[in-house]
């Protein structure tokens, strides 16, 4: 302590300006633009609340059969049907169906931002050395830093709400679609291309037509990673207003509930797993279809 008491007073009077800067430019950005970002992500709002009010107001049994089907399309398993229908099932009979939908609801617009944002950019990466080095410090930051840190700039931008929690889980969701795609696409056989380039094909039909096929089974593990990592982020969101199975968690913690909150716990583990098992299952089906189709 002795050391850090002999700093120069100079130097912490700069530390104390510099921070004070920091904090009054960003209350003077979020004063001067903070209703335009609101207006601006309106819209995702509506459809997010719409959604998730067609999710809960849908009968149960309809809900338990689109499930099913997804199921039975993603995976082609009865084992993999059954056990997610067992599963809403069971969430419903102990009361957390309201909740699981309402996750679900913002579970799925999270993925879907963070595929239509992440894959893009992955390809991105994996086109350009100079996109690679740019992002990649970018992505290091998002998986490292504290997941309730996000939180801070989204509030103060935009209050407390359904879009702040949803921005927060993309943001710390995002990262393992980007490197996956990126290292998928890296990963394509030199052979594959150069057979390619012989045969006269496009940029465009080695990317779609050989690139990404092969590069399917990252995608995939990719997008079941920012699935996991957005359910995660499920507890930390309800903080900030967002509704689903986070909240009784949070409750459960605050007051010492533990049968609340290990089902709620197991709720979001069975969700985790049913979407995990679907998405791999899916995706080594499509994996093996293109493949034919590139060697045919």
């Amino acid at each position: 302590m002795e050391i850090f008491d002999n700093f120069p007073t100079m130097g912490r009077q700069d530390l104390r300006d510099f921070k004070n800067v920091i904090d009054s430019s960003f209350r003077e950005f979020s004063r001067a633009y903070g209703e335009n970002l609101e207006n601006f992500f309106e819209p995702l709002l509506f459809f997010l609340i719409w959604f998730e009010r067609c999710l809960i107001s849908a009968p149960w049994p309809l809900i338990i059969v689109v499930i099913a089907v997804l199921a039975w399309v993603g995976s082609k398993s009865w084992y993999i049907v059954v056990g997610s229908v067992v599963a809403f099932l069971i969430i419903g009979y102990f009361g957390m169906w309201e909740n699981t939908m309402a996750t679900i609801a913002i579970i799925s617009v999270a993925t879907f931002l963070c595929i239509l944002f992440g894959i893009p950019i992955g390809i991105w990466m994996a086109k350009s050395d100079r996109a690679r080095s740019a992002f990649t410090p970018l992505l290091d930051v998002m998986q490292t830093i504290p997941s309730f840190v996000y939180l801070i700039p989204v509030v103060m931008l935009l209050g407390i709400g359904k879009v702040p929690g949803l921005l927060a889980v993309c943001i710390y969701a995002v990262p393992p679609i980007v490197r996956l795609t990126d290292l998928g696409i890296r990963l394509v056989d030199k052979e594959v291309l150069e057979a390619a380039d012989a045969f006269g094909a496009s940029y465009r039909q080695k990317l779609w037509d050989i690139q990404i096929p092969l590069a399917l089974p990252n995608i995939f593990a990719g997008i079941n990673q920012t699935i996991m990592m957005a359910l995660a982020m499920v507890v930390i969101a309800s903080m900030i207003g967002v509704k689903g199975l986070g909240v009784p968690v949070l409750r459960a913690i605050s007051n010492q509930y533990l049968a609340l909150g290990v089902m709620n716990g197991l709720a979001i583990v069975a969700l985790a797993i049913i979407f995990d098992r679907i998405l791999q299952k899916y995706g080594h089906r499509l994996q093996r279809h293109r493949q034919n189709q590139v060697h045919n």
